[in-house]
Formats: structure tokens, C-alpha cells, sequence
């Protein structure tokens, strides 16, 4: 009796023993499990300098980069010409039949509107055009400079102008209508211009076609001396 009531305690105790046992294991594994960290708060996160690498990286707002799969190709406008000005457009050239004689000039400024004034003067062909606002009015054959005393190429505005003028230089030649171009005396002028004669670089016109100049022409107006340039309907005289 003794025996089994031994016994019965014995596995009684085994029984209650093993809940204590398996009641500790239990609790020592929940107590585990409430103390594992996450994996978040194992590896803290710095959201600033997440952000900051994909400022960097060339997001600029703190997002993950985008990337494409094909190059973009920007394409560069192609540079349009400066425009020109339509003042300084020929758009008319007096109908001259055959070059133009020492001695012959032509005008007609009948219905010409104001505009720009501008002259040509080319030292091959030996003639002036004169523009106005584009519209040939005028044109002339010149007495031109020598090897020794050549006539300037450029562009000149017209300094100051003289009515009646003789030069000091040159045994005071004659030099109405005088437009003076340079410093040192190259001039517009009136002259008799004849074959086998030349000027000291002025460029001498017909007495009668320098007045018609003279009376236009204004301070600044520009005279084009090239040598052997060729322009026609359409091109920008400067």
C-alpha cells in the first residue's frame, strides 16, 4: 500500500516536476522571443543619409534614380542667320544700258521714299551707286587715287561737308560739294572727270552729280569703297 501509494507520489511528483520544468523552458523561450530585436531595429536605418546619397546619385528629391535603357539624344537648333535689314536690301538698280562713261552719271529719286543713305564705290569698276533705303538713285563714273596716292578701302561715314572748298595741298584745286570721309582730307568732291586723269585718293564726280549728293547727304551717312565686290537685287549693301 505503501508502496503504491509511494509510487503514486513519485509520479505525482515526476508529473508535477516535469510541468515545472517544461513551464520554465516555456517561459525562458517566450522571454526570448520578447527580447529579440527586429531586423529594422537591428540595423538602424539614417533616413538623412539615404536621402542625401540620392540627392547625390542625381534624383535631387530623395526618390531611388531612374534610369533608361536607350541614350537620350538632345537636339541642338541649328543657328538661323541674323536677319537683314531691310533698309539696306537693294531692291532696285538703275536700268543703264553698257558701262557708264567718265563724264556720265544717271538719277532718278522720282517716287523714292526717305531712307538710309548709303554709297558704293568700287575701285575696279571706277563707279558710285548711291542707295537710298535700298533704292538705287544714282550712279556715276569717278576719278579715283594712284599707287602713290591710293583711295582707301572701308567704310567711311561723312565727317563734315564743305559747299565751296579748294585744296591747300594741291594748289588749291577746285574740290566743290566736298563730303570729307577722313581725317587727313579724302573727300567726296566734284571734279571734271575725264579720261588719263586721277585724284590724290578723293573720289571726284560731276560737278552737277555732287550737288545732287551734297543736297541728301548728312553727317554719318556711310560710303562703301571696296575693290572689285560685286552685289545685286537682294543683298544687304552693308
Amino acid at each position: 500500500m505503501m508502496k503504491w501509494i509511494g509510487g503514486a507520489t513519485a509520479a505525482l511528483v515526476l508529473a508535477f516536476g516535469g510541468a515545472t520544468l517544461a513551464s520554465g523552458f516555456m517561459s525562458q523561450d517566450t522571454a526570448m522571443d520578447a527580447a529579440a530585436p527586429t531586423l529594422e531595429d537591428a540595423i538602424p536605418v539614417d533616413e538623412d543619409a539615404v536621402a542625401q546619397a540620392n540627392a547625390q546619385a542625381g534624383t535631387g528629391d530623395g526618390t531611388t534614380p531612374e534610369f533608361v535603357s536607350e541614350p537620350v539624344i538632345q537636339e541642338i537648333p541649328e543657328k538661323k542667320p541674323d536677319p537683314k535689314d531691310e533698309a539696306f536690301v537693294i531692291k532696285r538698280i538703275l536700268p543703264i544700258d553698257g558701262p557708264i562713261k567718265y563724264g556720265e552719271w544717271h538719277w532718278d529719286d522720282e517716287g523714292i521714299e526717305d531712307g538710309p543713305l548709303v554709297m558704293t564705290v568700287d575701285l575696279q569698276a571706277r563707279v558710285i551707286s548711291v542707295f537710298q533705303g535700298g533704292y538705287e538713285i544714282g550712279a556715276a563714273a569717278v576719278l579715283l587715287g594712284t599707287d602713290k596716292h591710293p583711295t582707301p578701302l572701308g567704310t567711311f561715314p561723312i565727317r563734315y561737308k564743305m559747299r565751296h572748298n579748294v585744296s591747300e595741298k594741291y594748289n588749291n584745286a577746285p574740290m566743290p560739294y566736298s563730303m570729307f570721309l577722313t581725317a587727313d582730307g579724302i573727300a567726296l568732291h566734284g571734279s571734271e572727270v575725264e579720261n588719263g586723269f586721277a585724284s590724290h585718293g578723293c573720289v571726284g564726280m560731276p560737278d552737277e552729280f555732287a550737288a545732287k549728293i551734297f543736297a541728301i547727304a548728312k553727317k554719318g551717312d556711310k560710303v562703301i569703297i571696296t575693290d572689285g565686290k560685286r552685289i545685286g537685287m537682294g543683298d544687304s549693301i552693308i
